[in-house]
């Protein structure tokens, strides 16, 4: 079993609920103890950085994703549907969310942005117009990994949902509000074997906030290897 955190996250969030399998939780590239990737990508580029641990797995594996680590666990079970057995996902973004039209950035930032693009505003004062009117997942990105978070927040996975066939299990917080439970009802139309589970009371932070059920979640799909 492989075990994938959310964005600005580490291993440890999905320690607790995979306890007493055989997992392995890694820290995925840029957060935690694993260096940055050496250039910018979306999931799909980061399930590419992953595939090496799935060769040392001996056999198919029940990949678990929450979140960030979810958009990246979907590429997994696409690209290599040998090696991955079947997915459990929590609070993930799969799909554009409909209930909230996107917000255009300030005018005042897109001005900015346009004059940077064109060299005539230096790196600085954008920098200060980044952290004044980006997100805090943005603020606190750097470098590469600042590329990565805009490649994958404009990333949308409705095509990979249709091809995927092993067995997926959605846990999912009924307030969450970075990944709302619509997205959720969306995927499990797509997904040609799906479960969804929607816990009362627990918002985007399934691991933490509701391990039992994700832990649940996780050993039907392991029951199913045998």
């Amino acid at each position: 079993m492989l075990g994938l955190h959310g964005w600005g996250r580490t291993h440890r969030d999905l320690v607790g609920c995979l306890e007493g399998t055989d997992a392995i939780t890694l820290d995925l590239p840029g957060f935690g103890a694993s260096p940055a990737p050496p250039a910018a990508g979306g999931a799909a580029a980061y399930a590419d950085l992953l595939a090496p641990a799935l060769d040392e797995c001996a056999a198919r594996i029940v990949v678990v994703g929450h979140s960030f680590g979810g958009r990246v666990a979907v590429e997994l079970a696409v690209r290599w549907p040998d090696r991955v057995a079947s997915l459990a996902l929590c609070g993930v973004p799969l799909l554009h969310r409909t209930d909230r039209p996107a917000a255009k950035p300030a005018l005042r930032f897109r001005l900015a942005r346009g004059l940077h693009r064109r060299g005539l505003l230096g790196e600085a004062t954008m920098e200060r117009m980044r952290q004044r009117f980006g997100s805090a997942d943005y603020r606190n990105a750097t470098g590469v990994m600042r590329e990565v978070l805009v490649a994958v927040v404009n990333e949308t996975y409705g095509e990979q949902l249709s091809r995927i066939t092993q067995p997926v299990e959605l846990v999912w917080g009924r307030h969450d509000d970075a990944a709302p439970v619509e997205i959720a009802l969306k995927a499990e139309q797509l997904l040609a074997d799906a479960r969804l589970t929607v816990i009362d009371g627990v918002a985007h932070d399934v691991p933490a906030e509701a391990p039992d059920a994700l832990a649940v979640a996780v050993r039907r799909l392991v029951g199913q290897l045998s």
